[in-house]
């Protein structure tokens, strides 16, 4: 509520019946002084905050636009960044030779898991090479579909428990590339070769799985 101050008992009489406010009367001079100083002292605050909160505000709406300004200028040179990144990787997908398909190959001895990543990871990609690279009717094909199918099925049911192997670049594009190489198997059989188009894909995983491996990743 407010309290209005009068210096006579008319004044305060006339004002609360005008202003329907309780009023005070005959108040000590010191009082009313405080008061009163307290009241402008008060009003000046709230008036200095006003101040400073429309300074405020006029000074953000000047410099909204060059924030806007700075943040698109970032964000357009954080994307020139990420695409300039990329081009090698597109360059050396393009620089990859697609080898014809052989029938002639030699086929291995060193089927199964010896237990060690990265020797076990270099064999798996050493044998898909060659998987991948067999053409329609070369020799003992269907015997070589069999043990690779194993090899990685084997491959993947033992290394993908441990979550340091998992997370590894090499061990990711490898599982990539096995499932592929596997639905192929499980689709056509192992007696038809990989059509041209996933045999690309397949040699370009090959190149990232042994630049990871080389790197230790």
């Amino acid at each position: 509520f407010v309290v209005l101050v009068a210096v006579s008992k008319t004044n305060s009489q006339w004002l609360s019946r005008i202003c329907k406010v309780p009023v005070v009367w005959r108040v000590h001079n010191s009082i009313l002084t405080t008061s009163l100083n307290k009241t402008i002292i008060m009003m000046r605050t709230i008036a200095l905050c006003l101040a400073m909160l429309c300074s405020s505000a006029v000074a953000f709406e000047a410099s909204a636009p060059t924030n806007r300004r700075a943040f698109f200028n970032k964000v357009a040179g954080t994307t020139a960044a990420v695409v300039a990144s990329q081009v090698p990787l597109v360059a050396q997908a393009a620089e990859i030779e697609v080898p014809a398909q052989s029938t002639t190959f030699e086929f291995p001895e060193d089927w199964g898991l010896s237990y060690s990543y990265d020797a076990d990871a270099a064999k798996v990609r050493k044998h898909m090479v060659i998987a991948t690279g067999l053409a329609k009717g070369s020799e003992n094909m269907e015997s070589f579909g069999k043990n690779m199918k194993k090899e990685m099925i084997d491959f993947v049911s033992y290394y993908r428990r441990f979550p340091k192997v998992a997370g590894k670049p090499s061990f990711s594009t490898l599982y990539t590339s096995i499932n592929v190489l596997a639905g192929h198997y499980t689709s056509y059989g192992f007696k038809y070769p990989l059509p041209e188009k996933r045999r690309k894909r397949l040699y370009q995983e090959y190149a990232e799985i042994d630049k990871s491996l080389r790197r230790g990743r």
